[in-house]
């Protein structure tokens, strides 16, 4: 009885070893390493003549970085439209307000859930703001915020921007800045 026991133990082992695929171990060329593959010997192939980095536009930096000779961009450079703010609401609600908040006062899910409360997009630093820095900050991260450059494209980040400025422009915007027959609109809703 104990032999067979033991035997089909052993036969389990043998069973279940078996199975390994060794995916882990698959062969695969490390970055930089040699190679007999290729013909010049390197792993490493070069780019195809005319390869440009998704978010390198060569002739606008104050598009691509924020800055324009180290100073921020003002203003956003994509034209201001609807579908530029729900796509920047979009964009927002996937990457930012898990941190930030649906609203942008920084009372995100991540701070119910017991990490660092990340700054309210109404501080007056904030709203002060240029747009470039905002931008910058999207792209390659503050404090702790992580750089959302690989996440979110170059367009997508000046969306973003776009919708914070509509965020903050909710919360701040004065009975002076209406035009007269937005005025009226708000006027007739509050009766």
């Amino acid at each position: 009885m104990i032999k067979g026991r033991w035997i089909l133990g052993a036969f389990a082992v043998l069973l279940i070893a078996g199975c390994r695929q060794d995916m882990h171990d698959q062969p695969r060329l490390e970055p930089n390493s040699p190679s007999k593959f290729f013909a010049n010997g390197t792993s490493v192939r070069p780019l195809e003549p005319g390869v440009v980095s998704r978010d390198m536009i060569l002739d606008r930096p104050g598009y691509t970085e924020g800055k324009i000779d180290g100073a921020w961009v003002v203003a956003n450079p994509r034209t201001l439209d609807e579908d530029l703010l729900l796509r920047g609401q979009e964009r927002y609600a996937i990457y930012c307000s898990p941190c930030h908040g649906a609203i942008g006062d920084g009372n995100g899910m991540i701070v119910q859930r017991g990490y660092r409360r990340p700054p309210s997009l109404f501080e007056p630093r904030l709203l002060e703001a240029a747009d470039g820095y905002l931008y910058d900050v999207i792209a390659n991260g503050y404090g702790v915020m992580p750089a959302y450059r690989a996440q979110v494209t170059l367009p997508d980040r000046w969306a973003i921007v776009a919708y914070l400025r509509a965020l903050q422009l909710s919360q701040h915007a004065s009975v002076d800045q209406l035009s007269p027959n937005e005025l009226a609109q708000l006027e007739g809703g509050l009766r």
